[in-house]
């Protein structure tokens, strides 16, 4: 059975992941509106019918009838130490605003899809893995009616603000792709294969929670 995206939410959605996922939403005949929270008016998204953009400063002020009525929300929030300056601003942006948000959606019949990350893992030396770890773990006791995580490698693509890790893994991407196999855990994807599998596990999911790995997310176009 295939679900259907008449009314979504995108947070986080001036990002990479982000931006990415509202254009193929909105190419996507079906899915009539689509909201989105940001904290100013992107251009990207005026003049696009389809497209509300609902300004807010802080994610944390949402309550569960600003969520009410959605089929599907994407989080596409998330961040690095480098762009948010502390550990403290990072577990706010990864963790905390995530939380919030899937807390808002408990008891619903909304499908929560999260962008985490290959690494996540709440017991890893590296802050970074730790936090989309420790994101994971409280996402799986809370009542979600269906729960799709997403765990990318490095991402490819043209940021706004550039992540050292991601364009270091982007050039050694396109040093050694022509030597480096088809399926290979650890290749970098880009946003829109993120945003691909995103649109795929919406429709399509059935269990009430799913893992979408790195080797998946390599099976949509570049």
């Amino acid at each position: 059975m295939m679900h259907s995206l008449k009314k979504v939410l995108v947070v986080g959605a001036t990002g990479l992941v982000g931006k990415t996922l509202v254009l193929l939403l909105n190419q996507t005949l079906d899915c009539q509106q689509i909201d989105v929270i940001v904290r100013r008016k992107n251009d990207l998204f005026l003049n696009q019918k389809k497209i509300q953009q609902i300004v807010l400063d802080d994610f944390l002020l949402l309550n569960s009838q600003d969520l009410a009525g959605y089929s599907h929300v994407f989080s596409c929030l998330g961040s690095t130490l480098k762009q948010a300056g502390s550990k403290s601003a990072f577990y706010h942006v990864d963790y905390e605003m995530n939380v919030h948000i899937a807390h808002l959606l408990q008891n619903t019949t909304t499908h929560l899809l999260i962008v985490s990350s290959m690494g996540a893992n709440a017991a890893s030396p590296f802050f970074y893995n730790r936090v989309k770890g420790k994101l994971e773990n409280t996402l799986h006791k809370l009542n979600l009616y269906r729960l799709s995580i997403i765990r990318p490698s490095l991402l490819i693509g043209q940021r706004e603000h550039g992540r050292f890790l991601e364009d270091l893994g982007q050039k050694i991407y396109q040093t050694c792709s022509k030597v480096l196999p088809k399926q290979f855990k650890y290749l970098p994807v880009t946003a829109n294969q993120v945003a691909h599998t995103m649109v795929d596990a919406a429709r399509n999911q059935t269990q009430s929670c799913e893992m979408y790995a790195n080797l998946k997310i390599q099976q949509y176009p570049r």
